[in-house]
């Protein structure tokens, strides 16, 4: 049985290793997870758990806090400016300290990100933390050996730290965000909650990428210049930025005033610029300050961070029943944008940040979306601390507490769960029911009681007798379309079931596979498994949620009333496409890009949201952006519209 267990966890980790930081998966996720399951049970039965188990790491068991880790170097804080007059002065007190001028300034993107500090030792990564304090940070070994752009062995085998920033692509958030159940909020906080999230199965969920940019602490090498650092960080496979620019004040100064255009076209968040100084010596004998280095600054872009104050903290039901916490405070101007409220997570998000009514806050607005608090500026405790509501705010139900969020424990009669259901299955990626709006499904329930899904079907022009805003033509319209919607893809009445943890994608994936309503409705946990993409989780939610009689019961009495869905195309082959991963981007002229990424799904290709060392192909259109770029730092081959197809009708 021990030697059993020694094979696993060899085997197990040369899989990790394969998948995790070589881009070349050796088993499918099923098999992986089957060895896993073996290796948890045999340590249940012996008692017994071997050094470099893997399930004491990535997929294995959560632990319940980060363990703190002290930094050999420290991580400084950067002083920063706003404008290039104070930079240009900045740039003066460094030349004063050399005794001269000509000194050379690297130019860098400051990214909108989570700190990280690696350890290297012997070759190999033997930590990751967080910034913390920048003395003592959290350790997070193992979410960071989920980030695939991150090596877990190196060339050089003395000990160092390396620091960097952990981010989301823009590409990335949204493809999650197409696809998945949750919606996250914004790439940078995605990224934060990933890199601080006690599971790493969910670090790994959310694809993060890294950009290192500072040694800060080395045996046996010194650095003269920056050149020299970067050269190092290379040489052992450190993922760095593409930008990096090197040259004098005035040459940065200028490079800055072209950054507003570039940065509009980044697939990435950056608040600013850093500008260091390339001579390390010099670096060194400037020093620092209580909190800052003398030798290096961030020059912020215009300000998209205010404070203000709560005046009030209400909580949001959404269709899940989820209890979201949203902060009303007092208006402030954000570049022309008056803002009145501004997101908080859940309850654990409020605690962290220190919250209250009446508590001054720090407010960030990032990408027109509605802004989210980052912390209380108050030095002491809330007056008013939020609480989670005992009862449902919509509906007078009990409330209970699961994990960080809080639940309406009332999903049959609460308003606004119905309203979020009807809303989504009636949505474009859902039943396409056009017209159907959150107003109409909430003008339904008001009027009319409705409470569940099939009763839309057993509408007629008399049930809409006496509602306001509900004409002749307005009512037939939404009638016909409705009755049109009974006719659609399987694809799309599985998403807009609202199963737990399948978004679009995954609902795609069990038409696929299954090719049937009544495939999907009875698949053992093992064939849900067995399919790319879909884990345990969300198998057990797909089997959970058709073994509920209530939902049940309502899908049947939707395929009584004439729900019939269609049954899912078997795939084609075609050998240029089948097995591969396609990103398209760009306009294009002989079809929409949903409609070739839906042709390469047919024909057995993948067609993915975002570009990485995975991608087979790029199939650019006109005034392609940032994805057609990481494609050629990539070295991923790029085809036009015109390749594309001809490829295709030659196999």
């Amino acid at each position: 049985m021990l030697e059993r267990m020694k094979y696993l966890v060899q085997v197990l980790n040369e899989y990790s290793n394969s998948y995790y930081f070589s881009d070349r998966p050796e088993v499918s996720d099923a098999e992986f997870d089957a060895l896993l399951d073996e290796l948890r049970e045999l340590e249940a039965k012996t008692g017994v758990v071997l050094e470099g188990s893997p399930t004491q790491h990535v997929g294995g068991s959560v632990p319940t806090a980060f363990e703190p880790h002290t930094h050999i170097a420290r991580l400084w804080s950067l002083d920063k400016v706003k404008t290039t007059d104070a930079l240009r002065e900045w740039a003066a007190r460094c030349e004063r300290a050399k005794g001269g001028s000509g000194l050379e300034f690297v130019l860098e993107y400051k990214f909108d990100g989570l700190t990280i500090n690696l350890t290297y030792d012997g070759g190999k990564l033997v930590q990751a933390a967080t910034r913390g304090n920048g003395i003592v940070g959290e350790g997070i070994l193992a979410q960071a050996k989920t980030i695939r752009s991150i090596p877990q062995t190196v060339n050089y085998k003395g000990k160092f730290e390396v620091r960097g920033e952990c981010y989301m692509r823009l590409s990335v958030l949204e493809e999650l965000n197409k696809n998945g159940e949750e919606q996250l909020k914004n790439a940078r906080n995605a990224a934060a909650g990933a890199i601080r999230n006690l599971d790493p199965r969910v670090t790994a969920s959310r694809r993060l990428d890294c950009a290192f940019y500072n040694v800060g602490y080395i045996e046996g090498r010194r650095f003269d210049t920056r050149r020299d650092m970067y050269d190092f960080m290379r040489e052992n496979g450190l993922p760095m930025s593409d930008y990096t620019f090197y040259g004098s004040m005035d040459q940065v100064i200028a490079e800055i005033e072209k950054m507003p255009e570039r940065r509009q076209k980044l697939d990435f968040l950056i608040d600013g610029m850093v500008v260091k100084l390339n001579d390390i010596r010099l670096f060194e004998e400037l020093g620092f300050t209580d909190k800052f280095p003398r030798g290096e600054i961030a020059y912020k872009f215009q300000a998209e961070e205010m404070i203000t104050t709560i005046t009030d903290i209400t909580w949001e039901v959404g269709r899940t029943g989820k209890l979201t916490p949203l902060a009303h405070v007092e208006p402030v101007d954000f570049l022309g944008v008056t803002v009145r409220k501004a997101t908080l997570n859940n309850y654990d998000d409020i605690l962290r940040k220190n919250v209250g009514i009446g508590s001054k806050v720090l407010i960030r607005r990032s990408n027109d979306v509605i802004p989210e608090i980052l912390k209380s500026v108050d030095e002491h405790e809330p007056k008013n601390p939020a609480a989670i509501p005992e009862f449902c705010p919509a509906c007078g139900s009990r409330v209970e507490r699961r994990g960080v969020h809080a639940f309406c424990t009332n999903s049959l009669s609460c308003t606004p769960q119905i309203v979020g259901r009807l809303e989504h299955f009636a949505s474009r990626n859902a039943m396409d029911i056009e017209g159907f709006s959150e107003k109409t499904a909430a003008a339904l329930v008001d009027a009319l009681g409705i409470s569940t899904i099939p009763e839309l079907y057993e509408l007629n022009e008399s049930s809409f007798a006496g509602i306001p805003g509900f004409g002749e033509k307005k009512i037939a319209n939404i009638l016909a379309e409705i009755e049109k919607s009974k006719h659609c893809k399987l694809e799309s009445f599985v998403f807009a079931l609202g199963i737990p943890n399948v978004g679009s994608k995954t609902a795609k994936d069990l038409a696929k596979t299954f090719r049937t309503f009544e495939g999907i409705r009875h698949a053992s946990r093992e064939q849900l498994i067995a399919i790319p993409d879909v884990g345990e989780i969300v198998a057990d939610s797909i089997i959970d949620f058709f073994a509920d009689e209530r939902i049940s019961a309502q899908i049947d009495r939707m395929f009584q009333l004439g729900m019939d869905p269609s049954e899912a195309e078997k795939v084609e082959s075609n050998d240029f496409v089948t097995g591969k991963t396609f990103v398209v981007t760009g306009t294009l002229s002989r079809m929409g890009r949903k409609e070739i990424e839906d042709l390469i799904a047919s024909l057995g290709g993948k067609a993915a949201g975002s570009v990485s060392k995975k991608t087979d192909f790029v199939v650019a259109g006109e005034n392609a952006g940032s994805k057609l770029e990481k494609a050629q730092s990539l070295g991923v081959p790029v085809l036009s519209e015109d390749e594309f197809f001809s490829r295709i009708e030659k196999k």
